[in-house]
């Protein structure tokens, strides 16, 4: 079971270097859905994802369609939108085979059409409307993996790191 964070058409070098390195971290595939905002080869992206781009699996794919084309099916496909019924924490990511979690563009998130395709894949994490109209793109994006990994148990991840093991003896 791999886990897999897809952006639609990303604008900010910042968030997209701040979520490879959360991909880094946790063993997450990173998708890129053109056109981006930015080049990869941008030093503010390199710089949010410091030293860790050779640890990222990074996939590119030229639009929506080619990516969706990738699915093997819309088992554990995921539209991650604040317009979504379902809470991101209700649905259950410990089933078998790779989870998707598609975000879309900092300033307009997914194409209206496209979304209601897929009301039934879509997640959305609260947040109160009448103060901001979104979260920050890498903060949602380490929030939704998060908690899917939580649910898997962290799979592949390090667990035995205790602070007691870096006091001074």
């Amino acid at each position: 079971m791999t886990n897999h964070i897809v952006l639609f058409e990303p604008l900010f070098p910042a968030n997209t270097g701040n979520i490879a390195r959360t991909c880094a971290g946790t063993n997450t595939v990173l998708h890129l859905i053109k056109p981006l905002g930015f080049s990869t080869d941008d030093k503010h992206m390199k710089r949010a994802g410091l030293d860790y781009w050779d640890k990222v699996e990074v996939v590119y794919h030229d639009d929506l369609p080619s990516f969706m084309a990738t699915l093997p099916d819309l088992e554990n496909f995921y539209i991650v939108s604040k317009f979504a019924e379902r809470d991101y924490s209700q649905a259950d990511y410990t089933t078998d085979g790779d989870h998707y979690f598609l975000f879309g563009k900092e300033t307009t998130g997914l194409p209206e059409p496209f979304m209601r395709q897929y009301p039934d894949q879509a997640i959305r994490i609260p947040q109160n409307d009448d103060h901001i109209r979104a979260l920050n793109l890498s903060n949602s994006a380490a929030i939704v993996i998060y908690e899917a990994m939580r649910q898997q148990e962290f799979p592949q991840l390090a667990r035995t790191h205790r602070y007691e093991d870096d006091k001074l003896k």
